[in-house]
């Protein structure tokens, strides 16, 4: 053979080298990629171990799956599970599991699984936000083969699917839960590729996953500021916010046919909370004279640029079962002003609002202060970064501070004597036992009217505003949750289309 012959051959394996290392790339098209927007970076991404809605924004239905699935209707539908009964009395459930799933290091998933991340929930020690209300229910979780298991709970609960739907209920692998902070393994369709602290996490499909996602790679970047969202969407830096923030700039996208603009509903309930341990806010009367301060319409027209709808409890419009209860602390500054006198009170009374990072909080602190202020009561404004706010507000270590609880069905928070806002009724614990404890649909209606009643009387915190969401992406992409039941970023719906 020639040298000029071996040369040739030679050029052309290594050119089907080089070739067969870019194909991959080179067979993924751009649209297999996303750069989607997000107003807080999660402090970890177990969200069975912290309370911020952040961490089920990048990993459930991504990473981490449960039994069940709260969908972007709020229906609820089989994921793990391929399907389940309830016992008549309601104190059981049975569920099939699927059959072939498998977690991302290629272990299968099994009732053994759920055993362990539901034990693991209700364990002494436990930080899941969902224990109390949820996991502290289930009296025994019975493995009756590997894919059948049963819970078997202290109280009725008809909640329970939808419960279990929920971040705090995904399945964690029981070989490396310990790790799942920052290197979560679970039955989802994507994995972990990266995370830059302070700049994104990044998400890759798996080859293996039962669902074959059309995105293949996302990217989640933190950009808490409003003016840097609208500059990211149309400098083409991200291809959608799914929970924008800069609602001042809404009309700009509105008006632009590079984007799509959905305005759909939410679970939340913004609120400024109050620390019902610390003086004075231990009276009932200062409490109720927070409330009558806040012109809550005012606040929704001037920080939310209208969309949203004014709230008198913990409780959602679109929960069933809500009740309008605003009218019971109407905006009345010289009835606030009275009932601080009347607490014995000395004006001006000088506190603290510490407000997160969100827009709401932020701008909504300002307006709020200013409210306050008619009243006598001197609010100085300290920002926080979230891990911060976690720190110190969310720990009891605050006076007042602005809100979103963006989680459904949250009212058992208000058994807890040991959450952040320091609520402590004996009348409202019988309530809320009361509705658990009833299978009866208008028995547990009146109940659960009563617990928000009760609230309200005790005027615990200072309800505002249910949000609207707001989405905003580039025309074209498709399948992000116009509603948000749950906080869940379902990338495996997502796609690019015309």
């Amino acid at each position: 053979m020639s040298l000029q012959r071996r040369w040739a051959l030679a050029l052309i394996g290594a050119l089907m080298t080089a070739a067969g290392a870019l194909s991959p790339a080179l067979a993924q098209p751009q649209t297999a990629r996303l750069v989607l927007g997000m107003v807080l970076e999660p402090p970890t991404l177990d969200p069975t171990s912290a309370a911020a809605a952040a961490i089920g924004e990048v990993v459930h239905y991504n990473i981490l799956e449960g039994l069940t699935k709260v969908n972007v209707d709020g229906k609820v539908t089989p994921l793990l599970a391929q399907d389940w009964t309830e016992s008549p009395d309601g104190r059981s459930y049975t569920f099939r599991l699927r059959r072939g799933v498998t977690f991302s290091d290629g272990k299968p998933f099994t009732a053994d699984a759920v055993k362990f991340s539901f034990e693991r929930a209700k364990a002494e020690g436990s930080t899941n936000k969902a224990k109390k209300a949820v996991f502290n229910n289930i009296s025994r979780v019975t493995v009756v083969d590997a894919q059948t298991v049963i819970l078997t709970l202290d109280k009725a609960d008809p909640t329970m699917p939808f419960r279990l739907g929920e971040n705090t209920a995904v399945i964690l692998h029981p070989d490396s839960a310990a790790q799942a902070a920052t290197s979560p393994v679970g039955t989802g369709p994507y994995t972990l590729a990266e995370w830059k602290k302070g700049s994104s996490i990044t998400l890759a499909a798996r080859a293996d996953a039962r669902v074959k996602p059309s995105i293949q790679r996302v990217t989640f970047r933190f950009i808490n500021d409003p003016a840097a969202q609208v500059a990211a969407l149309l400098a083409g830096d991200i291809d959608g916010m799914p929970r924008f923030g800069a609602l001042q700039s809404l009309k700009q996208f509105q008006g632009d046919r590079r984007f799509t603009v959905q305005i759909g509903s939410t679970a939340g309930k913004g609120q400024l909370t109050i620390n019902n341990k610390r003086k004075p806010f231990d009276d009932v009367r200062v409490r109720r004279a927070i409330m009558h301060a806040i012109d809550r319409q005012a606040f929704i027209d001037g920080v939310l640029e209208g969309l949203g709808r004014p709230i008198g409890s913990h409780f959602a419009p679109t929960d069933a079962g809500y009740i309008d209860l605003t009218g019971v602390y109407p905006y009345d500054p010289a009835k606030a002003r009275a009932l601080l006198k009347e607490a014995g009170v000395a004006t001006p009374l000088n506190v603290t609002l510490t407000l997160p990072p969100p827009a709401y909080a932020r701008k909504g602190g300002e307006v709020v202060a200013a409210m306050l202020a008619q009243v006598g009561i001197n609010a100085k404004i300290e920002n926080v970064e979230w891990a911060q706010w976690l720190s110190g507000p969310f720990k009891g270590n605050f006076d007042l501070t602005i809100i979103n609880h963006v989680e459904p069905l949250d009212y058992a928070q208000y058994t807890n004597k040991d959450y952040y806002w320091g609520y402590d009724s004996k009348v409202f614990d019988a309530l809320f036992a009361a509705h658990a404890g009833t299978t009866n649909p208008a028995e547990r209606q009146r109940f659960w009217q009563d617990m928000q009643r009760q609230l309200t009387t005790d005027a615990v915190n200072a309800w505002i505003f249910n949000p609207s969401q707001v989405m905003v992406a580039k025309k074209g992409l498709q399948g992000l949750w116009m509603n948000s039941p749950i906080f869940a970023n379902d990338i495996a719906a997502v796609r690019w289309g015309p």
